[in-house]
């Protein structure tokens, strides 16, 4: 009698880690499918006059940016601080002058067990549900681009909690041409440790 009742229990176990195995991967697959095929429109975009941030000889030579590879663990729930006073920051663009911003929310998470924090900011010029996060980590200089990289995050007003996801941050237009102007990363933002998700260093060749 004991060995139909071990018989279920194993099926039992085997159909659960089966479900369990399935469910993983297809909410991988569900989340990676869309990231690819973002990177893949903006290389075509690259591509165009229209739309290029690069001189026509960059564009010429230009066949796409280089990322690292998607990683669910870079895809981070963050709970948001309210600040007592949302102020505006006049942040340093990279030719030195200055462009406003407000300084929304800050957004806590954790990254291997360490404790982080970023401000998030709303472009005062712009109305639309998003908010906007330029940072800087350990990979600056090496294998990203050294001024930082941003991420455009969606959001609502009334939202308690906000994904940042890492494997969508970019790099800004002035990685590709000097020609552009950028936000530089204000202190607030300059995380300790490496983020090795989201958009790579690329190499202009002229």
């Amino acid at each position: 009698m004991q060995r139909p009742v071990k018989l279920i229990l194993f099926a039992g176990i085997a159909l659960v880690l089966f479900y369990f195995v399935n469910e993983t991967f297809f909410s991988d697959e569900n989340y990676i499918k869309p990231l690819l095929k973002e990177r893949e429109d903006k290389d075509l975009s690259f591509r165009s006059r229209a739309n290029t941030p690069f001189t026509e000889e960059g564009r010429r030579s230009f066949k796409n940016l280089i990322y690292y590879e998607p990683n669910l663990d870079y895809r981070i729930h963050a709970k948001i601080e309210e600040l007592p006073k949302q102020d505006t920051l006049l942040m340093t663009l990279t030719n030195g002058s200055y462009e406003p911003y407000l300084r929304y929310a800050l957004a806590n998470f954790e990254i291997e067990g360490q404790p982080q924090r970023l401000t998030l900011y709303k472009k005062l010029s712009e109305d639309k549900e998003e908010l906007f996060v330029p940072f800087t980590d350990k990979t600056n200089g090496f294998e990203t681009y050294g001024g930082g990289r941003y991420m455009d995050v969606p959001f609502k007003d009334d939202a308690k909690s906000i994904v940042l996801d890492f494997n969508r941050a970019y790099s800004p237009f002035c990685a590709y041409n000097p020609e552009y102007v950028c936000p530089v990363p204000p202190k607030d933002n300059r995380l300790t440790i490496a983020i090795p998700a989201g958009e790579k260093t690329y190499e202009v060749k002229e």
